[in-house]
């Protein structure tokens, strides 16, 4: 034990709470850093079965830095934030380049692409228990209530704060389990919304619930303003045929396949829409039809509202649409695409 109420409070609460997950059976630094960029964001439930999927068809680095793109991120497709999965693919061929195995130091590790303060403290110290605070979200939560901070926790005071905290409170030894059952106290006990204080081993000193500040811990102080997007999509069809275009520098869904598409505001009328699509896509005489109700689709920055509207070509050939191409309508379920577009398919 730690000789720390709190901590050794943890530890014994892990021993018998703990859920088992396959990346804890290993010490394999890249099946450590698998789970932890599938899980960014992602509630477990949702993750578990990419991980497997993931770790199934890539067992090692080697067999992931000879991927390609499209093949990532269409096995990707419905976890959102693609930037994870692009920045997964570019890692796995600098740590393949680099011809050494993949680090398990955190001074190594932070050099990555795409691996951030967070995962390198977590590959470092659940692969080879260097001494380091691991602090995500759950963390955040339960020294903020525990400990009564009131920090704002995006703020770089509250960072150093928290991060401070974190790593006075590290055990002297296995420091990845005690790092793990903080994070898993904070998931499965110290919920987001209304936990359960009554069956908590920590509530006798539990500030938060002392001074009855429990769902009001942590504090955020920065309140991003979202944007409201629609999106009207053109799905041109030609016979057998419907073209498509490949996201390229163009935001969250980059490297996905769309048709092609422009913003407007909510209240476009048809005519207007008609004539902006006719101008956008070079199509004279476009005739659209509106498929259906709108699709929604909301990012923590961005609502998108979407409708798709279908447009047939009567000409003896297709057009031409710059950076789009025709394929067979059949095969549009091989290409990874934007959960705006799989709900359209779906429907």
């Amino acid at each position: 034990m730690t000789n720390n109420i709190f901590s050794d409070s943890l530890l014994l609460w892990f021993d018998k709470n703990q859920r088992k997950l396959p990346w804890r059976e290993t010490k394999d630094p890249y099946i450590i850093w698998l789970s932890e960029v599938i899980l960014q964001q992602t509630r477990v439930a949702q993750g578990l079965p990419y991980f497997e999927k993931f770790a199934h068809r890539f067992p090692t680095i080697a067999d992931l830095a000879k991927a390609e793109e499209d093949e990532i991120l269409k096995m990707w497709q419905g976890l959102g934030y693609y930037s994870r999965a692009r920045n997964m693919l570019k890692t796995a061929k600098q740590v393949v380049k680099s011809g050494y195995p993949f680090p398990t130091e955190y001074k190594e590790l932070i050099l990555l692409k795409g691996i951030g303060e967070y995962t390198a403290s977590a590959i470092a110290s659940f692969s080879s228990n260097e001494k380091v605070a691991v602090v995500d979200g759950n963390v955040y939560r339960v020294l903020s209530r525990y400990f009564g901070i009131e920090e704002p926790i995006d703020s770089t005071l509250g960072k150093k704060t928290f991060k401070e905290t974190a790593i006075n409170l590290l055990p002297t030894t296995n420091c990845n389990t005690y790092n793990q059952a903080i994070m898993e106290f904070g998931a499965l006990q110290c919920k987001p919304k209304s936990p359960d204080c009554s069956m908590c081993p920590l509530a006798l000193n539990c500030l938060a619930l002392k001074n009855s500040k429990v769902n009001e811990l942590p504090i955020k102080a920065k309140k991003q303003k979202k944007k409201k997007i629609e999106l009207q999509y053109i799905v041109f069809k030609f016979q057998q045929y419907v073209m498509i275009r490949q996201r390229k520098g163009l935001g969250v869904w980059e490297g996905l396949y769309d048709f092609p598409s422009i913003e407007t505001n909510l209240k476009i009328t048809d005519e207007l829409l008609l004539e902006k699509a006719s101008t956008a896509f070079n199509v004279p005489e476009l005739n659209l039809v509106r498929t259906g109700k709108k699709f929604k689709h909301v990012l923590s920055h961005i609502d998108y509202v979407a409708t798709f509207w279908e447009a047939h070509m009567d000409t003896k050939q297709p057009v031409e649409i710059p950076n789009c191409k025709w394929i067979k309508i059949d095969q549009i379920g091989e290409f990874p695409v934007s959960r705006l577009v799989e709900k359209y398919l779906e429907a």
